[in-house]
């Protein structure tokens, strides 16, 4: 499983992610994992605690995103000419580094180490101070050398020159022109000719009008300065070129040092983005440890709000190496081992930790089996994934592993569960790993209490509000509140009788509950009912149109018949006909005579409708003489 998602530390690199501004610093982020040395992991705590006493006196540091500026480093080493956009960027690369410089060297006074890396930033400023004389404003300024200042006065002094030449054309031609002033068309100075007069005015036809009646028109006059102005144009183009191409060779020359300002900055902005984040959360520096103990002190979840996490006191490594939280459903035990290992992840990733106070050791893989962990891709049920994992989880697991797991043997039969659940422990147990597990069951508890390495645990829980208080107290088991909730909550003193004896085959109710106010009824609630479909009375009509012995009229031939057998659900009833006996549909039968009017009361009809065999029979049965297994079927 993916433990950082599990255990939400990708959130955390969400928020650290965001707080960074180069894109060397981001990935570096994204990428980071728990340092197995030592010594490296003091160090990057260091840098973290000093990260986050500089911003707290000197305020955050001046740093920019550099994302692009080691793109434009290789163009200059590569011989190519960067553009003015690039030199700005450049310009403004170095005036950052300028200012970080400043930031750090101000910063010196507190004596913190991190300061002194401003030693390592040089920001070129003779470079600098070149790009700001020669670029300005997206452009080559006109100071940037004596040749194109000379170039861009004479360009200006042509233009002028060809726009008087053009104006001077139009006012002596005043009735030629569609408009009081010249225009720039592709370049070149035009005058705008009505079309009729387009053959008096002297020069080259530019452009014409969408409507056909004006003609673009450059006098013959200002001819000469269009095509002094090219060559003025390309000696610009060039002048600027030089000088572009002269700061890239700054650059390049220089590469080596400011690529090394460049991972400077990047280093920076790391290290930074980590007290920035603490300062989110009020982390501390905890202390790392190689002694296999966990000691927190007002321990809470750096993605809730301080005011509202209620911090829980955790320590496991010294006595014991295992926890085993017991209680039943009142919550927050999952929260609590999720929370333990997170700021243990967080600390051995050089991260501070949301506690006041805290000692860490350093775990060689940090294992989890939280969430049902359900694949349907891979067909897997809630219990299988669990066993899935769990078997991955000790394949893995050694000594220097921390170990969380909730709800252990869960999803299965209670029995076999808690059978599991024990095997897992022992396992856990002998591997000398530390571990966290959150389970419901009571057997647990006992096994717990018989392990000199593994310690029971409980989360509190009001009884008056019926609230958990999400305080985790090691050293005790947690007790089943079960039939306490259930009072609480209403259930009536009879269920409670039933569940209790069900429960510890006992009528007594614990004394907790006798002291309860148990008389509690059920209230129905008023509930919509079904309405089921009114049943057909056709039937019942059927049966009192035709009763045995009717005489019936049979359709279509009309023939007379004795009504045999009453009807049946499928509407069909049986009729005496001459020598025959037919089924027929009580849709082709009418009533001819009815049978009280043809016979008296209680008169026996098996005398007509039955054989003599049959009446035979009958007589025997009802004598009390058994038939055997002769069956009477009726032919």
């Amino acid at each position: 499983m993916d433990t950082e998602m599990i255990l939400e530390f990708d959130k955390i690199k969400e928020m650290w992610t965001e707080l960074a501004l180069t894109k060397w610093a981001k990935e570096k982020i994204r990428d980071t994992i728990p340092y197995m040395s030592e010594s490296e992991l003091l160090t990057k705590q260091r840098e973290t605690t000093e990260a986050k006493q500089l911003i707290e006196k000197s305020g955050n540091p001046p740093l920019v995103s550099l994302n692009k500026i080691r793109e434009y480093i290789q163009i200059a080493k590569t011989g190519n000419c960067l553009s003015v956009l690039q030199l700005e960027e450049i310009e403004n690369a170095l005036v950052a580094i300028m200012r970080l410089k400043n930031y750090l060297n101000h910063s010196k006074q507190w004596e913190i180490s991190l300061a002194y890396y401003e030693e390592n930033l040089d920001s070129l400023e003779y470079i600098r101070e070149m790009i700001q004389l020669q670029i300005r404003n997206g452009k080559v300024d006109d100071n940037a050398s004596k040749l194109l200042k000379s170039i861009r006065s004479e360009i200006e002094r042509n233009e002028d020159a060809m726009r008087e030449k053009a104006d001077s054309v139009i006012r002596a031609n005043k009735e030629c022109m569609s408009d009081s002033f010249s225009t720039t068309r592709n370049g070149h100075r035009c005058i705008p000719v009505k079309k009729e007069y387009k053959y008096k005015i002297k020069g080259t036809v530019i452009d014409q009008s969408s409507t056909g009646n004006t003609f673009f028109i450059e006098p013959t006059s200002v001819t000469k300065y269009y095509e002094s102005l090219q060559l003025l144009y390309i000696e610009e183009e060039n002048e600027e070129r030089r000088i572009l191409y002269s700061l890239t060779a700054m650059i390049s020359d220089d590469a080596p040092i400011l690529e090394q300002d460049v991972s400077m900055i990047e280093k920076l902005d790391f290290i930074f983005s980590k007290g920035k984040l603490s300062l989110q959360y009020s982390g501390i520096e905890p202390k790392i440890n190689t002694n296999r103990s966990i000691i927190l002190k007002d321990v809470r979840h750096p993605l809730i709000d301080k005011e509202i996490c209620i911090p829980l006191q955790f320590e496991i490594g010294n006595q014991f190496k295992g926890v085993i939280i017991t209680d039943p459903n009142t919550g927050g035990k999952t929260v609590a081992i999720k929370m333990v290992a997170l700021n243990c992840m967080m600390a051995q990733c050089g991260l501070h930790v949301a506690c006041k106070q805290a000692d860490i050791c350093m775990s060689s893989n940090f294992l989890c089996d939280i969430g049902d962990g359900q694949n349907l891709s891979e067909n897997l049920s809630t219990f299988s994934a669990h066993i899935a994992n769990i078997l991955e989880i000790l394949k893995k697991v050694n000594k220097n592993s921390l170990v969380i797991m909730d709800e252990l043997g869960s999803g299965t039969d209670p029995t076999e569960g808690m059978g599991i659940a024990i095997a897992v422990l022992e396992e856990l147990r002998k591997s000398e790993a530390l571990f966290l597990v959150t389970t419901h069951y009571p057997e647990i508890k006992q096994y717990a209490e018989r392990k000199e390495s593994i310690v029971n645990a409980r989360m509190t829980f009001d009884k008056e509000s019926l609230k958990p208080l999400y305080q985790l107290v090691i050293g005790e088991a947690g007790e089943s509140c079960a039939f306490y909730i259930a009072g609480k909550m209403g259930m009536p003193k009879e269920m409670l009788k039933t569940a209790v004896m069900e429960a510890y085959k006992s009528k007594e109710l614990p004394q907790e509950l006798k002291n309860m106010n148990l008389e509690n009824r059920l209230e129905k609630e008023n509930i919509p009912h079904i309405q089921k479909k009114k049943e057909s009375n056709k039937k019942q009509e059927l049966v009192q149109k035709f009763q045995l012995g009717d005489s019936v009229i049979v359709y279509p031939d009309k023939k007379i018949g004795i009504v045999c057998k009453k009807v049946n659900e499928k509407g069909v009833l049986r009729v005496q006909m001459q020598n025959k006996k037919i089924w027929i549909n009580h849709k082709r039968v009418k009533l001819h005579v009815a049978a009280e009017e043809l016979y008296p009361e209680d008169y026996d009809f098996s005398i007509i409708f039955d054989s003599v065999k049959n009446r035979k029979l009958r007589h025997q049965v009802e004598r009390g003489k058994f038939i055997g297994d002769e069956m009477i079927r009726e032919v």
